[in-house]
């Protein structure tokens, strides 16, 4: 479950995410390549070739929650 928004940080990747990743390779990929640490209290949205799809990261504490649209 994705918590209250009001007091998180929302990071948009905008480059077109290959959808076949999974939690792990999408974790990487916001450490390495956007140098950013994915256990932050942030949600971040990819962008997928569609302009209607997009996948969503969140680390709630216990592990990672991944959402797809």
């Amino acid at each position: 479950m994705f918590p209250n928004i009001n007091n998180i940080k929302i990071c948009l990747v905008c480059d077109k995410t290959d959808f076949r990743k999974g939690i792990d390779e999408l974790a990487a990929l916001v450490t390495e390549a956007f140098n950013l640490d994915a256990y932050d209290n942030a949600i971040f949205l990819f962008c997928g070739t569609r302009s209607n799809r997009f996948k969503a990261l969140y680390w709630n504490k216990t592990g990672f929650v991944l959402q797809a649209h």
